[in-house]
């Protein structure tokens, strides 16, 4: 049987995204000249073309820019904090969408830095951060679809993260959140109950309020362990099919 070769559009993308991980590690500084198209099409193995769709998702992230003439080609620019961020989330997408982390290194690491900024979030919060939080669990406890939930639900912990104030944690925190949240929520789907998620992130933001630390950590904890308990009731189904 033949094997299906990938569409270009999946190749392009693969590529970026392999380019993008390598300017986020540093492994590419800003200022470094990128391959040659030529050069790029033979390390991937795909047409010029494809590299050049590439290199147009990474000018559109503003991770690159382009010069013509003699001394021209593709460069890594100087990132903005809006591009890094987009950047390092594309990045932990990467990672986790190669399995090349389980389930629960995933969940541990992502509670623990969401845990780190707690201290800073009980004291540096003001009314918007609040009102961003209630304003997520308003809208996860509406009868929204899946999709709107999940994006409600990033919502949530990106406001809980960024009521720190610190934009170097709500930097390492977005790909945390970003990637690993709605990767937890779809594998987690089928076992998820909305009204005990809601539940615990009302506690969490009344604790927030009442300038409570040790409660949101407990909440967290409680978060955490449910997350994990859910993947691996879910793993045990599957295993009696």
């Amino acid at each position: 049987m033949p094997t299906k070769t990938p569409p270009a559009k999946s190749i392009s993308l693969s590529i970026s995204d392999r380019l993008a991980a390598r300017i986020a590690d540093g492994d590419l500084m800003a200022g470094d000249r990128l391959p040659s198209e030529a050069e790029l099409a033979l390390q991937f193995d795909c047409s010029r073309a494809t590299v050049r769709e590439a290199l147009k998702r990474l000018a559109a992230k503003n991770l690159i820019r382009t010069a013509r003439g003699h001394s021209g080609g593709a460069f890594v620019a100087d990132l903005t904090y809006a591009a890094a961020l987009d950047s390092h989330v594309a990045t932990s997408m990467l990672l986790l969408s190669m399995n090349a982390v389980d389930f629960q290194t995933a969940a541990e690491a992502r509670f623990a830095l969401e845990r780190a900024c707690v201290d800073l979030a009980v004291a540096q919060h003001d009314r918007a951060d609040l009102r961003a939080l209630k304003d997520a669990i308003n809208r996860l406890a509406s009868r929204c679809t899946d999709e709107a939930f999940c994006a409600a639900d990033v919502a949530f912990h990106r406001a809980l993260v960024d009521a720190g104030h610190n934009p170097v944690l709500s930097y390492q925190l977005a790909g945390a959140v970003e990637a690993m949240q709605p990767l937890m929520n779809m594998i987690t789907y089928a076992d998820r109950d909305r009204e005990t998620i809601i539940r615990l992130y009302r506690r969490i933001a009344g604790a927030l309020q009442a300038r409570d630390a040790g409660e949101v950590r407990h909440v967290l904890d409680e978060l955490e362990a449910l997350m994990i308990a859910l993947f691996q009731r879910g793993q045990a189904r599957r295993a009696r099919r």
